[in-house]
C-alpha cells in the first residue's frame, strides 16, 4: 500500500534544491498533469509524516549516491566532513583512549550529547563496556540509503542525548538485484594500506522484499614519527630509568636528567589505528494486510581493533634503606649522592625492555528490530516496534607492567635495575613484571514503542506516542588493575542499569497558507533521578513563493549514563602544572569518581534562518544557532583548583583532596563527577 500523496509547492522545491546542493540528495517526485505530487515522508526531528521538508528545524540529508561517489568507507568519515560535526570525536586517528570506537560530535558539544538513530530508533551503546556513545563502526556503509543530520535540539521528540542534534541513519529497503563493491588505498608514504568489499542482494520474498548484505574492511596503521607534522615527544620517563630525578652516568654513578635524555614516544605510537570489521545485515518488509506493513531488520558487526602506544611509563616510590636496614630486601641502598636521609625515592623507567603497549579490542554488536505500521482511511497511521541491542567486548593491553612485582624485583636485584642497561623480556617475565591486562564489558538496550499520527482535513498534523526503554552496562577491569598493582592507574568495576518510560505529543498547525506553527512536548520518567519534561516551539513563514523564514526554540536534557552513575574510582594521568613544583612530570595522576545521585543536564536552544530560491536551480539557506547547557555533568577544573589551593583557598584544597600539610601533596588528588558545568555555543550555517 502506498502512502497518501499531496502537492509540493515552490518553497518546498527551494528547500530540496538547497539540500541537494549541499548533500547531493535526490527526492523522487511523481509527475502528473498540472502538479507535482510526492508521498508523505518521515523527516528526522518530527514524528509527523509530511508531504515536504518545510519544518522549522534545519536538516542535512546525505544520500547513498553521494557517499559512493565520495569514496567514503565508514560512517565516521562521512560525518566528519560535515560542518556541524566539530570538536573532538573518536576515529581512525584517535590512538590514546579511543578503544577503537568511532563517534560523532555535533556543534563541538561532546559525543554524549549527539543522539544516533538507526531508522528512527535508538542504537545500543557499543564501545568497550558501560559506554554512553554509539560506535559508528558498527553500522556498515553498504546498507545505508541516506543519513539525516538534524542540527537542532530534539529532546522533545526523541528524549535524552539529543541536546546538540540527531544523526538518523536510514537503511536500504525495497532493493532488488545484486551490488558488489571493492576498494583499496595506500598513503603516499607507502603505509596505511586499507581495503575492503561489500555484497548487497535484494529480491522479492513472501509478498515482500528482503535485503541481505555483508561488508568487510581492513584498515592499516601509520606511526606518528613517520609524519613530519607530528612533533617529537619529550617524556621524563626514560629507558634505563631515573631515581630521584637522576639517571645512571654509565660509570657506576648518577647525574642530573637532561633534556636530551628525554624519550620520544612518537616512535612507537600510532597516527592511524588499524581495525578489521565484518558486518552482516538483513531487512525484510512486507504487507501482512491491505493496510498493515511488517518490517524486520537485523545487524551484527564484529570489530577487531588495535592501538599502539609507547612502552609503559613505570612510576614507583621505593623505600630508602636507613642505617641498620641494609640488604633486607625491602629497601634500596642509594649511597651519599642520592640524599640518603629521604625515606623514599621516586623511580621512573620507560619500559622499552617490555616493548610498546599493544591495546586490542574485540567487540560484537547485535541489533534486531521488529515494527508494524498500520494505515487508516482518514489519513492517519499507527505504529508499534520492539528493538533489542547488545554489545559484548573484550579488550587487552599487552606488555603491561605489574608495579608490585617490579618493586620486589628492584629490591632484590638493584644492580641490574640501576645500571641503566636494557633488561631482557625473559628476565621481566620470570620476575612477573610483564603481563597482559585482560578486561571485558558490555551494554544492553531494549525498547518498546507505540505511536499514532496523522493529518486532518485542515492540514493539522499531530502525533502522540509512548516508549519504554531499559539500559544496562558493565565493565570489569583486570584483577591486577582493580588491586592497584599495575603501573597504569587503578580502576574499579562498573555495573548498573536504569529504565525510562516516556510520553510525547507533537502538532503542526497551518495558521495561514504561508504561516505554520509547530510544537512538541515530552515527559520522561527515569528510575535513577525521576522525571524530566521538555518542549519545542517552531514556525515557518513564506514571504513569497521563493523565500521562507524559519525558527525554533526548544529545551532539552541528557540523563546521566551508567558509567557516570556507577563508574566507581578510576585513575587518569592528566597533563597539569604543579604550582608547588613538586611533580617531576607534567602527567599527574588524578582519581576520577562517579556519583549515583547525578541529575540530568538541561539545555535551551534556538535556531532561526532563511531559505531563498534565488533562481531556478539555485537556492541558499542561512541559519543562526545557539545552545546553552546548564547543570552539565562534568568534573571541576583540576588545574584551577590546584592554583586556588596554592593561594590558600582551603575549599579548593578539599574539593580535589590535596595539600593536607600545606606542601602540595598530590598523591590522593581526586576529581568527582558533579552537575557543575555550563556550555554556551553559537554560530551560523550557510549552504
Amino acid at each position: 500500500m502506498s502512502l497518501r500523496t499531496a502537492r509540493k509547492n515552490v518553497v518546498t522545491r527551494a528547500v530540496m534544491i538547497a539540500l541537494a546542493a549541499t548533500s547531493m540528495t535526490t527526492v523522487q517526485a511523481i509527475a502528473q498533469e498540472g502538479a507535482e505530487e510526492v508521498e508523505r515522508i518521515a523527516v528526522t526531528g518530527s514524528r509527523i509524516n509530511r508531504t515536504d521538508v518545510e519544518t522549522a528545524s534545519p536538516v542535512t540529508v546525505i544520500s547513498s549516491d553521494f557517499i559512493a561517489k565520495s569514496g567514503f568507507t565508514s560512517v565516521q568519515e562521512i560525518l566528519s566532513m560535515q560542518p556541524a560535526a566539530s570538536g573532538m570525536s573518536l576515529g581512525a586517528t584517535s590512538n590514546n583512549g579511543s578503544g577503537g570506537s568511532a563517534t560523532v560530535n555535533l556543534r563541538g558539544m561532546g559525543v554524549q550529547r549527539t543522539l544516533v538513530l538507526l531508522n528512527g530508533r535508538r542504537m545500543v551503546a557499543s564501545g568497550t563496556g558501560a559506554d554512553s556513545s554509539v560506535d559508528l563502526n558498527t553500522i556498515p556503509v553498504s546498507m545505508i540509503k541516506s543519513i539525516e543530520i538534524l542540527k537542532d535540539g530534539a529532546s522533545a521528540v526523541y528524549g535524552s542525548d539529543a541536546i546538540a542534534g540527531v544523526v538518523n541513519i536510514i537503511t536500504k529497503k525495497d532493493f532488488e538485484g545484486t551490488e558488489i563493491t571493492a576498494d583499496g588505498s595506500i598513503t603516499d608514504k607507502g603505509d596505511g594500506e586499507s581495503g575492503g568489499f561489500s555484497i548487497l542482494h535484494g529480491s522479492e520474498l513472501a509478498g515482500g522484499n528482503i535485503v541481505v548484505g555483508v561488508q568487510y574492511s581492513n584498515r592499516g596503521e601509520v606511526i606518528q614519527s613517520d609524519r613530519d607534522f607530528v612533533p617529537a615527544g619529550k617524556s621524563s620517563f626514560v629507558p634505563g630509568g631515573s631515581l630521584g630525578g637522576m639517571v645512571p652516568d654509565a660509570e657506576g654513578g648518577w647525574r642530573e636528567l637532561e633534556d636530551s635524555d628525554k624519550y620520544d614516544y612518537t616512535d612507537d605510537s600510532y597516527a592511524q589505528t588499524p581495525n578489521e570489521l565484518l558486518s552482516l545485515f538483513t531487512t525484510f518488509n512486507t504487507e501482512i494486510a491491505d493496510d498493515t506493513e511488517l518490517s524486520i531488520d537485523f545487524m551484527y558487526t564484529r570489530r577487531e581493533s588495535n592501538q599502539q602506544m609507547a612502552p609503559q611509563p613505570a612510576n614507583i616510590d621505593l623505600n630508602v634503606c636507613q642505617p641498620g636496614q641494609y640488604n633486607i630486601g625491602n629497601c634500596i641502598n642509594v649511597g651519599e649522592v642520592l640524599i640518603p636521609e629521604l625515606d623514599t625515592l621516586n623511580y621512573r623507567r620507560r619500559m622499552t625492555d617490555a616493548g610498546p603497549r599493544i591495546y586490542a579490542q574485540e567487540t560484537d554488536t547485535y541489533r534486531a528490530s521488529v515494527g508494524l505500521v498500520g494505515y487508516l482511511s482518514n489519513d492517519t497511521q499507527w505504529d508499534m516496534s520492539a528493538t533489542y541491542g547488545r554489545n559484548d567486548s573484550k579488550d587487552s593491553v599487552g606488555n603491561s607492567i605489574h608495579a608490585g612485582n617490579m618493586e620486589k624485583s628492584i629490591y632484590l636485584d638493584q644492580d641490574k635495575w640501576f645500571s641503566g642497561d636494557p633488561l631482557s623480556q625473559e628476565f621481566l617475565m620470570s620476575e612477573g613484571v610483564m603481563y597482559t591486562e585482560e578486561n571485558q564489558g558490555g551494554n544492553e538496550q531494549f525498547t518498546l514503542a507505540a505511536g499514532f499520527s496523522g493529518i486532518n482535513e485542515s492540514d493539522i498534523g499531530y502525533a502522540i506516542g509512548v516508549e519504554s526503554r531499559f539500559e544496562s552496562g558493565y565493565y570489569t577491569p583486570d584483577l591486577v588493575t582493580q588491586a592497584g598493582e599495575s603501573t597504569a592507574s587503578q580502576q574499579d568495576p562498573t555495573e548498573g542499569n536504569y529504565s525510562v518510560q516516556s510520553l510525547y505529543g507533537e502538532i503542526s498547525v497551518p495558521v495561514t497558507d504561508s504561516f505554520t506553527v509547530e510544537a512538541a512536548t515530552r515527559y520522561d520518567n527515569y528510575s535513577t533521578f525521576g522525571g524530566a519534561a521538555t518542549w519545542k516551539l517552531g514556525a515557518t513563514y513564506s514571504i513569497t513563493d521563493g523565500l521562507m523564514l524559519r525558527a525554533v526554540a526548544a529545551t532539552g536534557f541528557r540523563a546521566p549514563s551508567v558509567s557516570e552513575l556507577f563508574g566507581g574510582n578510576s585513575g587518569s594521568f592528566d597533563y597539569l602544572s604543579d604550582p608547588w613544583e613538586n611533580a617531576q612530570d607534567a602527567q599527574i595522576e588524578v582519581n576520577y569518581t562517579s556519583d549515583p545521585d547525578l541529575q540530568p543536564e538541561e539545555s535551551e536552544s534556538f535556531t532561526a534562518g532563511v531559505v531563498w530560491e534565488i533562481t531556478d536551480g539555485l537556492s541558499t539557506t542561512m541559519d543562526y544557532w545557539k545552545f546553552d547547557i546548564t547543570n552539565a555533568i562534568s568534573r571541576v577544573n583540576v588545574q584551577a583548583e590546584m592554583n586556588k589551593c596554592k593561594d590558600g583557598d582551603q575549599v579548593a584544597c578539599a574539593t580535589i583532596n590535596i595539600n593536607k600539610d600545606g606542601q602540595g601533596e598530590l598523591d590522593d588528588m581526586t576529581s568527582a563527577l558533579t552537575n557543575i558545568g555550563q556550555q554556551n555555543t553559537s554560530g551560523i550555517d550557510w549552504n
